[in-house]
């Protein structure tokens, strides 16, 4: 009897930690709500969140210690929305440059459809820890470096001691002047450029770093060649069929 006893308490205790994750979660979904409805900059008070979420405050309290709790759920929330939107399209497919405007597209895509989530989640912790944002930077730079240490190995570049160890801080470098970038982008008042220009600007700098640093290693990272090709070239493989071929300095001179 006692352990039938245990057994059913225990199956209380799950579908009542069920039912508060359903609730937090709910909570979570009516301040994403109510933050893109009030607009960029704009203070939302718990007392919104709850009417939002059809709630009172003190339950709303219940699921979390206080404000800054509350606070930090959401930008953990909105940034794994940018994580979702922007991790997907992380992958060696198109030419060098396709791929770059690929992944800056999503991050400006998201972030002008988005632009009262955006704000709030870079925003600074009042208890002077690092920024949801920042985790989610570091994130994404993780898998970019990731995708630039396998095409290294593939294409049998080498790399000495140092350039490992600066492959870090280049590549979340890059990733950060990316973030950093669109934040003064969404911060003007006309948000010009247009996002589509916006995006093909941002994507030509970054390319060109990225081939400024290849070039220094002995690699020519054309902007139109499929990385495939690329690829098939280390090889010593036949391209794709209808797939342009690699040019290099003696072609340009016949």
């Amino acid at each position: 009897m006692a352990g039938t006893g245990g057994k059913g308490t225990d199956g209380r205790q799950a579908r009542w930690d069920r039912h508060n994750l359903v609730r937090r979660q709910h909570i979570l979904d009516a301040a994403l709500d109510v933050l893109e409805e009030v607009g960029p900059g704009v203070e939302v008070k718990v007392q919104e969140v709850a009417v939002a979420a059809g709630l009172s405050r003190t339950v709303v309290y219940r699921h979390f210690d206080d404000r800054a709790d509350l606070d930090g759920a959401v930008r953990e929330r909105i940034v794994e929305q940018i994580r979702d939107e922007v991790q997907p399209v992380v992958s060696l497919d198109g030419t060098p440059l396709d791929i770059v405007k690929r992944i800056i597209a999503a991050y400006v895509g998201w972030a002008a459809a988005h632009p009262a989530l955006h704000r709030f989640a870079e925003q600074e912790p009042p208890n002077g820890g690092g920024s949801h944002m920042e985790a989610a930077i570091a994130q994404i730079a993780q898998q970019i470096e990731d995708l630039f240490s396998m095409a290294v190995q593939v294409l049998g570049v080498r790399l000495d001691d140092d350039d490992r160890q600066s492959l870090d801080p280049l590549v979340f470098g890059m990733v950060g002047a990316v973030f950093t970038a669109v934040r003064r982008w969404m911060g003007r008042a006309v948000r010009e450029p247009a996002a589509p220009a916006f995006v093909e600007r941002l994507s030509e700098a970054i390319f060109h770093q990225i081939a400024g640093l290849a070039a220094t290693r002995g690699v020519v990272l054309e902007r139109d060649v499929p990385v495939e090709v690329l690829l098939a070239d280390a090889f010593d493989e036949p391209a794709p069929s209808g797939t342009p071929a690699m040019s290099t300095d003696d072609e340009g001179e016949q």
